[in-house]
């Protein structure tokens, strides 16, 4: 009888040992797809809810819900103001922190030399996208409600409850990610294109123009989404700035005086439909589906732009 070799042992014991990593690693991908599964479901219990309390609304009354103002009476009352509100706002954020954090991320990841004053910088821009809205919220109401009122208010020395305070601070609340989301994008572009770029006499504002951003174009875009679709369903740091939740009156006149005027936004009218009587009930439904609705568009444009660059490079 031939005595096995210290090889055969090793063998032997290197494919038990495998098998017993395979089964280790079923269970896991096995509990990860049931993490998935208990949230999707959740998902959909929450959004079958909102539709079956929801859809009466738009059944009874179509697209009136959608046109019609705030009211006090529910039968009357729809979503149009806090529907134009948000819109007003994302324009806020895409014309303020879209550009400002392009740029500060290209600035940092592209011409800022490795010192410690600009890892300092990274650093508490990486912190203030974990701060919590409220806090932006107060800085908000600090800033551009009571310092800058001048220029946010209608003037007269009244607070400067607007769409521009509001809107500033969401652009301010939602510029970190922005930031973040972009330097990892321009990080992800391979050295190799930029090298061959300075290598056939391009500047470095051509490099970046021409072949590190379209490359980055795609993971920007992605950035935008997120930042707009947490823009867009924030509610704690427009409460602070002056959302109205309760009846609205709007009249007419410029631009400016629109902008520097009261306003509302579909969250604001949820959470007040919210703690209002049994009969908005309902309503509030709707108007958590239109604000889907609305953010499930918002985002579908911007990675549709994103499907074009990536086909595109």
């Amino acid at each position: 009888m031939v005595a096995p070799t210290s090889a055969t042992v090793g063998s032997v014991d290197l494919l038990l040992r495998g098998r017993r990593r395979e089964l280790r690693a079923r269970l896991f991908e096995g509990l990860l797809l049931l993490t998935l599964l208990v949230a999707l479901l959740i998902l959909a219990t929450l959004l079958f809810s909102i539709v079956r309390q929801g859809w009466p609304v738009f059944a009874e009354r179509g697209i009136d819900f959608l046109t019609s103002p705030k009211s006090t009476l529910p039968q009357r009352a729809g979503v149009v103001q806090g529907l134009l509100g948000s819109l007003i706002l994302m324009g806020f954020v895409a014309v303020l922190a879209f550009p400002l954090g392009i740029a500060a991320a290209v600035y940092l990841e592209e011409y800022a030399r490795d010192t410690r004053l600009n890892r300092l910088i990274v650093t508490n821009i990486r912190n203030l996208a974990g701060v919590p809205a409220i806090v932006f919220g107060i800085l908000g109401l600090v800033i551009f409600v009571d310092v800058l009122r001048g220029f946010t208010g209608p003037g007269g020395g009244t607070r400067g409850v607007s769409y521009i305070s509001g809107g500033l601070t969401l652009a301010v609340l939602v510029m970190p990610i922005v930031i973040i989301t972009t330097m990892e994008a321009l990080r992800a572009v391979p050295q190799s294109i930029r090298e061959a770029a300075y290598g056939v006499g391009a500047t470095r504002w051509e490099v970046v123009r021409s072949h590190v951003l379209p490359y980055a174009a795609p993971g920007v875009l992605t950035g935008t989404i997120l930042s707009l679709a947490r823009a867009f369903g924030e509610t704690a740091p427009l409460l602070l700035v002056g959302a109205v939740t309760g009846f609205l009156a709007t009249g007419s006149g410029s631009l400016l005086h629109t902008l520097r005027g009261p306003y509302t936004t579909l969250p604001t009218i949820v959470f007040d439909w919210s703690r209002s009587f049994q009969q908005f009930q309902q309503l509030t439904a709707a108007a958590i589906m239109v604000l889907l609705g609305t953010i499930l568009v918002v985002n579908s444009v911007a990675i549709v732009l994103r499907n074009r660059y990536e086909r595109k490079w």
